[in-house]
């Protein structure tokens, strides 16, 4: 199995995305993972976005990276993270990419912190999260792409934490139009058997990013990425594997290491 790697654009040295995409293809990797930003900076992008296109950067999907997100307590804000949300699918679509990634939300409440009991009921979470996973994977349907919802550690969101009940919500909104955002780091706490959760919700598996047990690079923990490779290859994975965490040392010295673990 070869597998399609992708790194996110903040971790590849140089100034502009074709350097980046330079960069890139010279350590071994296929694609770049882009990066959403709120208040609609991803749209305004678009120039520069489609300048890469046309020369050639493959641009498969973007991970949000915001303050706010489809799950938050605030009406208005989350609102506006489903309304950029929308706008980053757009975008995606028209750079042909496959979708775009977000958490539940990030950092708003941990049952694993204080204060311990949050302002909204599990009922109200989750009827937040259907309804805001319902419009946007209608959204993302009627574009052609997907929406990923990913679920992070019980330390960064108390709502969704694994595979299994993101494959709920997205079985509960009755769309096509939502699938999986797999991250192995969170795999690594959350999942007792991350190589099994991949099996069970491989029919809803659209992207895996990748990052060590500590968070860095690929190689720099103690995860086993012969047996990520062969569990994807058995459930018959066909996505990019994209990298999002933090590095050990220099991205020269360090991303090109990274390719050669999944071959």
């Amino acid at each position: 199995m070869t597998v399609f790697l992708s790194c996110q654009e903040q971790l590849l040295p140089g100034s502009t995305l074709l350097a980046k995409w330079d960069f890139a293809r010279r350590a071994g990797f296929g694609a770049i993972e882009l990066r959403g930003k709120g208040d609609f900076e991803f749209r305004e992008r678009l120039p520069e976005l489609r300048q890469a296109k046309a020369a050639g950067v493959v641009m498969p999907t973007v991970c949000v990276e915001m303050t706010h997100f489809i799950g938050d307590f605030d009406a208005g804000r989350r609102r506006d993270a489903i309304a950029n949300m929308a706008s980053q699918l757009s975008v995606i679509a028209e750079l042909e990419g496959v979708g775009a990634m977000t958490p539940a939300s990030w950092g708003m409440f941990s049952y694993r912190l204080p204060p311990f009991v949050p302002p909204r009921s599990p009922q109200e979470d989750r009827r937040v999260l259907v309804d805001a996973l319902g419009e946007l994977g209608e959204h993302a349907k009627r574009e052609g792409v997907v929406l990923l919802l990913e679920p992070l550690n019980r330390y960064e969101d108390h709502m969704v934490n694994r595979l299994d009940q993101a494959v709920d919500l997205i079985k509960a909104t009755g769309t096509a139009g939502v699938r999986v955002g797999a991250d192995t780091y969170h795999m690594n706490i959350e999942e007792a058997s991350p190589m099994e959760a991949l099996r069970r919700a491989a029919p809803w598996l659209g992207h895996v990013q990748v990052s060590d047990s500590n968070r860095l690079e690929p190689g720099a923990g103690h995860l086993d990425w012969w047996q990520l490779t062969s569990t994807l290859k058995e459930i018959g994975y066909t996505g990019s594997l994209a990298m999002e965490c933090r590095l050990s040392g220099p991205p020269e010295d360090v991303l090109p290491k990274v390719p050669p673990l999944f071959h």
